[in-house]
């Protein structure tokens, strides 16, 4: 089955949501990480090679053009958008590099990172539910860039009550 006909079918069903549930038989079907295997380390030498004051200024930047845009379960435009569609579209604009669609696929990328480790651009990944994950992407200083259910694109802190509580793992890709 190509990846159109699995994207269609899971669009069909209701199951494209990259930062809410999953029904249980689907978590069989998603991607290995084996089958992600040409994204680990795959950014792009001009990006590496910038410093993360650049990589700050460049989220920051996308960030302002997104503020405010409202969270929509399965969405991927300025009228609405969830957090995985967010991060695929920031990757794909500011470092050429295409992600998955899901937030649990697109944990699967990369290497896991501990939280003192964060660097701007590292993907942050939460368990929202039982069947559930959120991302973001980390900017500086415990602080991460997300599409919020309640808020829209904005910021929030690792050490916010909730946030803390629902914290699952760090990726650098």
């Amino acid at each position: 089955m190509s990846f159109k006909h699995i994207v269609i079918l899971l669009i069909s069903t209701g199951m494209v949501m990259g930062c809410g549930s999953i029904a249980k038989n689907t978590e069989s079907r998603l991607a290995t990480p084996s089958q992600h295997r040409s994204y680990r380390h795959a950014i792009p030498q001009d990006i590496i090679k910038e410093d993360t004051d650049t990589i700050k200024d460049r989220l920051y930047s996308r960030y302002q053009e997104w503020r405010g845009v409202r969270y929509r379960l399965g969405g991927a435009s300025r009228s609405g958008i969830d957090c995985s569609a967010f991060v695929k579209i920031i990757y794909e604009t500011e470092f050429g590099l295409t992600l998955p669609r899901t937030a649990l696929s697109q944990a699967e990328l990369g290497d896991e990172i501990n939280q003192e480790e964060l660097e701007a651009g590292d993907l942050v990944f939460f368990k929202t539910g039982r069947h559930s994950w959120h991302v973001g992407i980390y900017l500086e200083k415990r602080k991460f860039l997300h599409v919020s259910s309640k808020k829209g694109v904005t910021l929030s802190r690792l050490d916010n009550i909730y946030w803390r509580s629902k914290y699952w793992k760090s990726v650098r890709i």
